[in-house]
């Protein structure tokens, strides 16, 4: 159903059972599969693809310019949202800088009211976003990630997969997998126990990533030397070696530990 105020523009590509709110305005390349809801006062302009079952809530702007003083507004760019995320009221998603680059949202995402998505960013399946935090350009979020409130991604910022940030939290750097980050500035708290529950990861690979977070976090070792220590002293389980590979691939680095946590268990920085 479309309400007669919307505006739907003559090249837009609509599935069925889709639905347009009050003066909601849909641009002539966007594509919206079946089941998809766009609420009153939304708007999607250039290039926007939304997959099946994509909830747009009130107000949101959804493919606008992004805030990249470089960009050229010729440039083909665009968004892509995949099957059953919700993105709720006067959330901001921004296309791509790159030409026919996409700024990528997963399936079964969350994105809460006024958060917003910079440019060329990529979210993994299943990520929740809650009310105002701000994601800048470029960054990478992994899957099954919750990042807090008002938190703060700084431009290139990669987030591992079932990493937890906490409200308020400044990131500067990279976000191990499976890790809980909070402060300002960042610094990796511990494991997110309750999200690696919650994905089914028995207590065996629960253990080893404690163990793992300990090598990394709790020996003064540099992250290097920890991650040589996590192949010699560890079981390799998958979720060991997704965190391994992490770590090695940062290039900005990964985010530290709090100060006090930092212990003298072994007898030197190697």
């Amino acid at each position: 159903m479309i309400h007669p105020t919307a505006i739907v523009a003559s090249g837009a590509q609509l599935g069925a059972n889709v639905r347009v709110g009050p003066y909601a305005i849909v641009g002539p390349q966007v594509i919206v599969a079946n089941g998809v809801e766009i609420a009153s006062h939304a708007l999607l302009e250039g290039r926007v693809v939304l997959g099946p079952r994509v909830r747009v809530g009130h107000g949101a702007v959804i493919g606008a310019e992004p805030q990249d003083l470089k960009f050229k507004r010729e440039t083909p760019s665009g968004v892509r949202i995949g099957t059953g995320s919700i993105i709720r009221e006067y959330v901001t998603i921004h296309r791509a800088t790159r030409a026919d680059g996409w700024t990528e949202i997963g399936e079964e995402c969350l994105l809460m009211a006024t958060c917003h998505v910079a440019h060329d960013c990529r979210l993994g399946d299943g990520v929740v976003v809650i009310n105002y935090a701000g994601l800048t350009g470029h960054c990478e979020v992994g899957d099954r990630v919750t990042i807090g409130g008002y938190v703060g991604l700084v431009p290139f910022t990669r987030v591992g997969a079932l990493a937890y940030i906490g409200g308020c939290a400044k990131v500067n750097q990279d976000v191990p997998p499976f890790m809980i980050a909070d402060g300002n500035l960042a610094t990796v708290r511990g494991v997110n126990v309750v999200g690696l529950r919650r994905a089914g990861i028995g207590l065996a690979g629960r253990r080893a990533l404690r163990d793992a977070h300990r090598l990394l976090y709790r020996t003064g070792l540099t992250p290097p030397a920890a991650v040589e220590r996590m192949r010699r002293e560890l079981e390799l389980t998958s979720q060991i070696k997704e965190l391994v590979a992490f770590v090695e691939a940062s290039k900005r680095g990964i985010l530290g530990p709090p100060a006090a946590e930092v212990s003298d268990d072994t007898q030197a920085v190697e």
